[in-house]
C-alpha cells in the first residue's frame, strides 16, 4: 500500500471514529435534519443568531427528536456572555416549572405502586390540611377564612386545582398571604415549614373547582418524600434519572459541574433593569418539586422521548403505557374553570393533565401544534413539548427570564413547525 492510500484509510477510519464518537455521546440515536427542511433549519439558525446578536437572550441549546432520533441538537450563542463563555452541549439550566413535570412522574410511580390514589385527601399524609379553610374578601379588604367544602386531593396537586396560588401571580389580598413562588419559598422554609405555612392560609379558591397556577407539585413533591422516606431528589434519581439516563440532572449542582451553569444577561431586554437569578447561588432548604431542578437539554430530550414512547426507553420502564395516556389526557371537567388560557396565549386552547398542559382544540392558540401536544416550559427561559401525532419532542434550554420567555415560546413553535417537511 502507498503512503497516499495509507494516508486516506486513516483519514476514514479517524473521521467514522469521530462519527462514532459523537454519535455515541449524543442523548439519542441521531439523524441531523431527517424530518425537517433545510431552509426552515437555516430559518431557525438565523433566529437564534438574531436574538443573540440583539441581546434578547445569551445563547441557547436547542435539542429536537424526530421520530426517536436526533434531528436537531446545536449550541447557539454564549453559556456566559457577560464573561465571553460560548454555550457547551452539557450546559447545565435551571428547570424552573419544567421541574414540575419530572416530579409529577415521580407521583405517577407511587400512584402504579397503588400508594398515591388520586382521590386520596392530602390529610392522609399531612394532617395539618384536614381543617384548610378558604379565603373571602370583604369590601374593605379584610380576609376572612372561610371552611372549604371538600378537601385537597392527590389529583387537585398534580392539575392545579386546589387553591394553593403563587403570591406573585396576582394582587388580591388573599394572593398576599402566600410566598410568591417555589424557588422562594423553598429558600425561605423547611419541607416542614412550608407544610404548615400552606396549610393554615386560606385557599384562593375552593379545591376542585378552578384551575390556578400554583403550589401543587411542591406539595406532591414532599408528599413523595412522606412515602418514601428520602429527599425527593434521592426519589427521582432512583425512580426516574437513572432509568431513563439523565446523569446531569439534580436538585443539587455538585460543585464540580457549577462552571457549566448558565446565566442570564446582566440586563433584562424588556425591562432594561439589572436581572439576577437567586436559585444559581442561594440555597434551599428542601427539593422544590414546582421549580429548583436542573438539568441538560440532552437529558430532557430524552425525558420527554420516554413520555413518548409510552414511559420506557432504551429498554427501562418508568411508567406504563396507559399511566401516561391517563397523565397526557385532560383532567378538567366542564365543572372546573379553566384558566390555563390565562397564564399567556399560547395556553388558550389548552386543558389540563397531570402535570402538563395538554391541547384539547387546534387553533385557537396563538402557537401551531396538534392536538393532544401536552407541555410545560419554565419562568426562567427553558421550553419543553411534545406533539404525539408529529412524534416531536422540542427542548429549548436557554437563560431568559421575565415576559421574554413567551416571546421565544411563540417564535420558536412558529420556526420548528415551518421547519418540518410535512
Amino acid at each position: 500500500m502507498n503512503s497516499l492510500k495509507a494516508f486516506s484509510l486513516l483519514a476514514a477510519l479517524l473521521a467514522s471514529a469521530t462519527l462514532w464518537a459523537a454519535e455515541s455521546a449524543a442523548p439519542l440515536p441521531m439523524a441531523l435534519g431527517k424530518g425537517f427542511n433545510q431552509e426552515g433549519l437555516a430559518k431557525i439558525d438565523a433566529y437564534f443568531a438574531d436574538q443573540i446578536a440583539s441581546n434578547q437572550t445569551p445563547g441557547a441549546v436547542l435539542a429536537v427528536a424526530k421520530n426517536g432520533k436526533l434531528a436537531i441538537y446545536k449550541t447557539y450563542g454564549y453559556l456566559d456572555k457577560a464573561n465571553n463563555k460560548p454555550m457547551t452541549k452539557d450546559a447545565i439550566f435551571n428547570l424552573a416549572s419544567m421541574t414540575k413535570v419530572m416530579a409529577a412522574v415521580g407521583g405517577l410511580t407511587f400512584y402504579e405502586e397503588g400508594r398515591l390514589p388520586l382521590n386520596a385527601p392530602i390529610s392522609n399524609w399531612f394532617p395539618q390540611f384536614k381543617n384548610i379553610t378558604v379565603g373571602q374578601v370583604d369590601a374593605d379588604g379584610k380576609v376572612a377564612a372561610v371552611p372549604a367544602k371538600r378537601p385537597i386531593t392527590v389529583q387537585d396537586l398534580m392539575r392545579h386545582t386546589n387553591g394553593l396560588t403563587y403570591g406573585a401571580r396576582g394582587d388580591t389580598p388573599v394572593h398576599k398571604l402566600f410566598p410568591p413562588s417555589s424557588a422562594n419559598a423553598a429558600m425561605d422554609y423547611t419541607g416542614e415549614q412550608f407544610i404548615d405555612k400552606l396549610a393554615s392560609t386560606p385557599l384562593l379558591y375552593e379545591p376542585g373547582t378552578v384551575w390556578d397556577y400554583g403550589f401543587g407539585i411542591d406539595v406532591l413533591g414532599l408528599l413523595e418524600e412522606k412515602i418514601a422516606g428520602k429527599p425527593l431528589g434521592s426519589i427521582l434519581q432512583e425512580r426516574v434519572w437513572s432509568k431513563v439516563g439523565m446523569p446531569d440532572t439534580t436538585f443539587q449542582v455538585p460543585e464540580k459541574d457549577r462552571a457549566r451553569l448558565a446565566q442570564a444577561l446582566p440586563i433584562d431586554p424588556i425591562s432594561g433593569k439589572p436581572q439576577k437569578l437567586s436559585i444559581l447561588t442561594d440555597k434551599v432548604k428542601f427539593d422544590c418539586g414546582g421549580s429548583c431542578g436542573f438539568s441538560t437539554a440532552g437529558d430532557y430530550v430524552r425525558f420527554g422521548q420516554m413520555l413518548l414512547n409510552g414511559g420506557s426507553l432504551d429498554g427501562k420502564r418508568v411508567l406504563g403505557p396507559q399511566t401516561v395516556t391517563f397523565m397526557t389526557s385532560n383532567h378538567l371537567n366542564k365543572d372546573i374553570k379553566n384558566l390555563v388560557g390565562d397564564t399567556e396565549p399560547g395556553r388558550v386552547g389548552y386543558g389540563f393533565g397531570l402535570g402538563v398542559a395538554v391541547r384539547m382544540e387546534r387553533g385557537l392558540s396563538a402557537i401551531n401544534g396538534n392536538v393532544g401536544d401536552y407541555t410545560w416550559n419554565g419562568a426562567n427561559g427553558t421550553i419543553f413539548w411534545v406533539d404525539p401525532k408529529e412524534q416531536l419532542v422540542v427542548v429549548m434550554m436557554s437563560v431568559a427570564p421575565g415576559e421574554i420567555r413567551k416571546i421565544h415560546r411563540e417564535k420558536l413553535n412558529a420556526l420548528v413547525y415551518g421547519a418540518l417537511e410535512k
